[in-house]
């Protein structure tokens, strides 16, 4: 059923492209992205339950984020890829508003939960003595509380500012999603009161988990700096550099999207941007942040029960 102030009861996706002939091929691309973020973020999931000493802060946010990841991909890839291969590719009203809000919420519990991850690798090198103290399990699952609390506000302010909006006549999101801003192009009422939500929820958004993230690097930086053992120095660069390098593309995709005005960026451009942060990045997560682990590398040798890596 729609929204009592609008006339609209269903929408309809036009997906990524318009062009008959790379349909098929763009299909068979993203269902093996997809299989490969499941498989990857389940395997990460059962690998880090089955060993007892991965049962640590930095392995307990790996957890949590790969559930969200899991969860993430499932609420977009699979409609989308039906925009593939189906004439019409209809959402009704409520299930569009339901993906908004998923979206909302899975996007932001991975931004937040990148912050808090930063903050781990932070104390596990500035201050390796007091680790195991300081991210004791209360401060972790407080940070992981938080980390759902605040997802959960954003999706309800971007989802409430989008149900406001009225749909008079036109049902055509051009997008692969149900996303903010095609919508806010879409309504016949939109206005700079929503515009304003939208650039002031995501801002927040962007800055709260980013600020975090950044001080927290700054310093790990500044402590490598002063590491006297060139391997030590190496190893700790090398994994804070890989893990900066997802940070920025995830939250510069992100700001690239929703950050600036829709005449800079127009959609259809916004909808190869929003690739990244909706498909790629949960695919990535799971090999960046732990097949280049020596941890994640014998955990799999000893669950699989020989080796795999040399």
């Amino acid at each position: 059923m729609a929204d009592w102030n609008s006339s609209v009861t269903e929408f309809i996706l036009l997906g990524l492209t318009h062009q008959p002939g790379l349909r098929i091929p763009l299909f068979f691309l993203f269902l093996g992205f997809y299989l490969l973020t499941v498989l990857a973020n389940l395997g990460l999931i059962i690998l880090i339950a089955l060993n007892s000493h991965l049962h640590t802060p930095m392995y307990f946010f790996l957890f949590n984020l790969s559930i969200i990841d899991l969860y993430y991909s499932a609420t977009i890839t699979p409609k989308m890829l039906m925009s593939f291969i189906s004439q019409k590719n209809i959402i009704s009203y409520t299930g569009c508003m339901t993906q908004l809000f998923f979206f909302c919420f899975f996007v932001n519990c991975e931004s937040f939960i990148l912050s808090a991850m930063a903050y781990d690798r932070y104390v596990a090198i500035c201050k390796p003595l007091v680790y195991m103290v300081t991210m004791g399990p209360q401060t972790c699952s407080l940070l992981l509380l938080s980390v759902y609390v605040m997802a959960f506000i954003s999706a309800m302010a971007h989802t409430g500012n989008i149900m406001s909006l009225t749909f008079c006549s036109d049902n055509l999101i051009n997008h692969f999603m149900c996303d903010i801003l095609p919508f806010l192009e879409l309504s016949c009422n939109s206005s700079y009161a929503n515009e304003l939500v939208v650039f002031v929820v995501v801002g927040i958004d962007i800055i709260l988990p980013v600020v975090p993230i950044f001080i927290s690097y700054a310093l790990i930086l500044y402590n490598i700096l002063h590491i006297h053992s060139k391997e030590g120095r190496s190893k700790a660069f090398s994994t804070c550099s890989t893990h900066m390098t997802v940070v920025l593309l995830y939250f510069g995709s992100g700001s690239f999207m929703y950050l600036k005005s829709p005449t800079l960026l127009p959609l259809e451009q916004g909808k190869v941007s929003s690739l990244f942060y909706t498909i790629v990045a949960p695919m990535l997560n799971p090999l960046i942040y732990s097949l280049r682990n020596k941890d994640v590398k014998m955990a799999i040798r000893k669950t699989l029960g020989r080796k795999i890596f040399c």
